[in-house]
């Protein structure tokens, strides 16, 4: 038990020391995802950008200038090569290592503070203004829009959702709110699957 205690002391210890500064982005630097394969660092930057760096060069292999506006999060989908980014103009997914574009998800007209995504492919984007929209992660398909309702005594305004995370199961959902509350969401199991006669906008692909 000792000798636990004071290899974790030196590993504290150890974590104080910066071994890298990756620099590059003008503005505030809002997200990170990392991964064990290329790139390693992936970054979100208010400055409308995206990089992926290569951390044994400490530079940037790639950067991506698609967005418009602030980008305030990122999120890896759990099994493909794949990543989304979220914006005040669209949700983005790009191919690993590269960064090649995918698709445009459109819609949620919002500032879009964090995403979150399970092994089914359920994509969850979650804003500013307390707004939840549910995306099938293949098609871009926005499947179901919710909003987020503050506790008693609480303002309107404060109905903002700052992060979320699915749960390891994967079907319930988790959100950190302004109103000081954190609310879980499950899948409804009364609920009945619909034909859906819906198309991908190709237009999408070429930006």
């Amino acid at each position: 038990a000792e000798f636990g205690k004071q290899w974790y002391q030196r590993r504290v210890r150890g974590t104080k020391s910066c071994i890298h500064t990756l620099t590059g982005h003008t503005n505030t630097v809002a997200d990170v995802l990392t991964q064990a394969t290329e790139p390693q660092i992936i970054t979100a930057s208010h400055d409308t950008t995206i990089r992926l760096w290569d951390i044994v060069a400490g530079k940037t292999r790639a950067t991506l200038t698609n967005h418009k506006k602030s980008i305030r999060s990122l999120v890896l989908h759990p099994s493909q090569y794949t990543f989304g980014s979220a914006s005040a103009d669209n949700i983005k997914q790009w191919r690993c290592p590269e960064g090649e574009f995918i698709q445009n998800l459109s819609g949620h007209n919002a500032i879009l503070n964090t995403l979150a995504v399970n092994q089914d492919g359920v994509l969850v984007s979650g804003a500013d203004n307390g707004t939840l929209h549910f995306w099938d992660w293949k098609t871009g398909y926005n499947f179901q829009r919710l909003q987020s309702q503050v506790q008693p005594g609480s303002l309107d305004s404060e109905a903002g959702i700052f992060a979320m995370k699915f749960d390891k199961s994967g079907s319930r959902l988790i959100t950190c709110e302004t109103d000081k509350t954190i609310k879980i969401y499950k899948e409804d199991e009364s609920a009945l699957e619909e034909p859906i006669n819906w198309k991908p906008d190709l237009l999408r692909k070429k930006y």
